[in-house]
């Protein structure tokens, strides 16, 4: 999929945005829209994580399945 730096360097990335965009938003005053997107990137980077480790699991099973 993605080499190990990348998806570390997407992470931040979206780690970033959504800290700005939550900040942006608790100071004008929606908190409940800035709560949801903080809870929709933590949904976005817990995929990514997801598909690493599926690629990592089946890598594994290759190994030792021949």
């Amino acid at each position: 999929m993605f080499t190990d730096a990348s998806i570390l360097f997407q992470i931040a990335g979206i780690g970033i945005i959504v800290a700005l965009i939550h900040t942006i938003l608790k100071q004008m005053g929606k908190e409940e829209i800035a709560q949801f997107a903080t809870l929709l990137g933590f949904i976005i980077v817990l995929v990514i994580v997801i598909n690493g480790l599926s690629d990592l699991f089946q890598q594994i099973k290759s190994v030792f399945l021949f």
